[in-house]
């Protein structure tokens, strides 16, 4: 879609603007889901490569039950189906179904898509990127530099791929952790193989978080996999960008530091440790008023930042070793560092962040000599669907000591985004922000492919994200018409929040996402055959 068509599209929404509640929000003069559905899949008939098959009709409930001989049965098994999927909400996708009983209700559908060629364009697997323009001119601001000002609300086009593109690279972490979720840590100099969306970038190592929780034997039960209670897992990884092609173009060589959600039961539990500690021993204070301007974040956090494992040095340590290796490899080159993570994941980069900044600065000081003002490499945030961590002196410090640049993309549903939510009388003191920076809000119900009462596991699944920011363009404005990220991740992560219509394509195009294997996690997602993951090693 061109710029012109994007400023000329009409605004969809007729309440007001998320990032900015004093503008007035413009009424459509047509109906809302019609037109935006209609549009978006008519203009993705222009990108086809080759003109799809004409689509068989979805039939109707009342013909699928005439033809199964039972119309009532027939009618009702969506329904039971949907309420068995959405049993868990948002704590099923964080693993508690295993321990926990719950209930559900049935949603209500909305309007279905029209062009059922174009659903079958939707439901394909194949990676389709939206067009690399050159960045290196303004890769700073696109980094970061100014709080990304001008380009989040609306969304510039550059800015929408790399984020795209770094969300997907979470995924991966999913992916990977799932492929072989019990694999042992021996020797945190060696990993496995990991594929990335984005063969630009070489994954260099792999990253282990080790809890300080032990989940009682009393409390594990025999049907639970080993994996769900294991104190260290893989958590995610380091790469580089080492194709020349793509680093001209960023102008800059990209070190990524990725960091997957919750996954595992000690994980889980470090999530409800939600006093505040400080960050560094340093930062101990014993006197009440100079207390509350010492950088504190939760203490399950830091926990499972800074414990080590048996086999495997803490996830703090090994990302500091890698980082510094990086520089060092490709010392005299232009350099940035960005930390990306979900959910817990997102916390977990606010830290990385903010100690990397402070040691990489220290050692540049010390390298640094009269001739040569030597810079550390900038530091930046991108995470989706992030908790609160710390307190206001701990954002301040990241902000404005470390200069430390945060993305935050938001669901405006997502409920993860707005704890820890225990009222403590620490937290009551000092209190619980958000770091300071850029905030992308999105919002499930602007999906013309989603069901408007998406449940909290929807609003805070990582492909629900992704899906979301492929489409959106502003507040205010309607879902990208030419958004052409496939829908097929949503049918196998968040099959009940997708529309029935989608679904009963699927059905008749053969792909069956039910029967695809999977493992719930914090973004509800788990592997998925055909996907990138870890590819076992020579060794």
């Amino acid at each position: 879609m061109s710029a012109a068509a994007a400023i000329a599209a009409p605004p969809r929404h007729s309440r007001p603007s998320p990032l900015n509640p004093n503008a007035t929000a413009m009424a459509s003069t047509t109906k809302p889901n019609a037109v935006c559905t209609k549009t978006h899949l008519a203009n993705l008939d222009r990108i086809l490569l080759r003109p799809p098959p004409l689509p068989l009709p979805v039939r109707p409930k009342k013909a699928l039950a005439d033809e199964s001989g039972g119309g009532d049965r027939e009618e009702t098994a969506p329904d039971s189906d949907e309420r068995r999927g959405r049993r868990g909400g948002l704590l099923n996708a964080l693993n508690l179904s295993t321990f926990l009983p719950f209930t559900g209700r049935p949603a209500t559908d909305e309007m279905s898509p029209r062009s059922l060629a174009q659903m079958q364009r939707l439901l394909t697997l194949s990676p389709r990127p939206s067009p690399r323009g050159t960045i290196a001119a303004e890769w700073r601001r696109y980094h970061g530099e100014g709080a990304w000002k001008g380009l989040v609300d609306p969304l510039d086009q550059n800015l929408r791929r790399e984020v795209l593109r770094y969300g997907d690279f979470v995924q991966a972490a999913y992916t990977a952790f799932h492929s072989m979720p019990s694999s042992p840590s021996h020797g945190h100099g060696q990993h496995r193989t990991l594929v990335l969306p984005d063969r630009s970038y070489r994954p260099t190592r792999s990253l282990f978080a080790t809890s300080s929780l032990s989940i009682p034997p009393w409390a594990q039960r025999r049907s639970a996999p080993k994996w769900l209670t294991q104190r260290t897992s893989f958590a995610g990884y380091v790469a580089v960008c080492d194709n020349e092609r793509e680093v001209r173009r960023m102008g800059r060589r990209d070190i990524v530091i990725v960091l997957r959600g919750t996954a595992t039961c000690p994980e889980w539990a470090e999530n409800l440790r939600t006093g505040l500690v400080p960050v560094s021993d340093d930062d101990d204070s014993d006197d009440a008023t100079a207390a509350q301007n010492v950088p504190k974040v939760a203490k399950g956090f830091l926990s499972l930042y800074k414990t080590a494992g048996d086999h495997v040095p803490s996830l703090s340590d090994a990302i500091v070793e890698e980082v510094r290796r990086l520089i060092e490899v490709y010392k005299g080159e232009e350099l940035s560092i960005t930390v990306v993570g979900h959910s817990l994941g997102a916390s977990l980069a606010l830290l990385a962040a903010d100690e990397l900044s402070a040691c990489l600065a220290a050692d540049a000081a010390s390298n640094s000599t009269a001739a040569d003002d030597h810079q550390p490499p900038p530091v930046s945030v991108v995470s989706f669907g992030g908790p609160k961590t710390g307190n206001r002196a701990f954002a301040d410090r990241l902000q404005h000591e470390r200069g430390v640049n945060v993305l935050r993309v938001v669901n405006a549903g997502d409920v993860v985004t707005r704890v820890p939510g225990l009222v403590t009388p620490t937290t009551m003191a000092e209190g619980y922000v958000h770091a300071g920076g850029a905030e992308l809000t999105l919002d499930s119900r602007d999906s013309p492919c989603l069901r408007p009462d998406a449940g909290p596991a929807c609003c805070h699944d990582l492909e629900a994200y992704l899906h979301l920011l492929d489409g959106f363009m502003g507040s205010g404005r309607p879902f990208r018409a030419d958004a052409s990220r496939s829908v097929a991740g949503l049918l196998v992560y968040q099959r009940t929040s997708v529309k029935r219509a989608y679904v009963e394509r699927a059905r008749v195009l053969g792909f069956e996402p039910a029967a695809m294997p999977r493992t719930a996690t914090a973004n509800g997602a788990g592997a998925a055959d055909g996907q990138y993951g870890f590819l076992a090693s020579p060794s």
